[in-house]
């Protein structure tokens, strides 16, 4: 696959999940965890930060800033797709679903990674 392809999948991917942030707010504060503060500005702060990640890696000038920005987010999102499992019941969603959706995370950070050329590449 080439890296133009996955790059504009890739931004596709965090600017369509950061504009649901904006558009169905309400499915991402039930599954805040509940010891975060101020989960409305959380919301839409991080739904911020996917659309600039999304659109920051289709640009050169701004694809290493943005490769480290979403880097960032998807460690920092992770306990909320902790929580959604702890949670599962009362979301009414299997578990075996939320399970399987935890080993994403590590291949997005990895394709985050490669398409903005943090490994030595300059994000070509």
């Amino acid at each position: 696959m080439s890296s133009t392809w996955s790059r504009g999948l890739l931004a596709a991917l965090f600017v369509g999940a950061g504009l649901l942030h904006f558009l169905k707010p309400a499915a991402y504060l039930r599954v805040m965890p509940p010891y975060l503060p101020a989960p409305e500005l959380l919301v839409l702060l991080s739904g911020a930060a996917e659309v600039a990640g999304g659109l920051g890696l289709l640009w050169p000038a701004t694809r290493r800033a943005a490769g480290w920005g979403l880097l960032a987010l998807l460690v920092a999102v992770f306990p909320a797709n902790v929580y959604m499992l702890q949670i599962h019941e009362q979301l009414h969603l299997p578990a075996w679903a939320l399970w399987a959706r935890l080993p994403l995370q590590p291949l997005l950070l990895w394709g985050v990674w490669r398409a903005a050329g943090l490994g030595g590449q300059r994000g070509r």
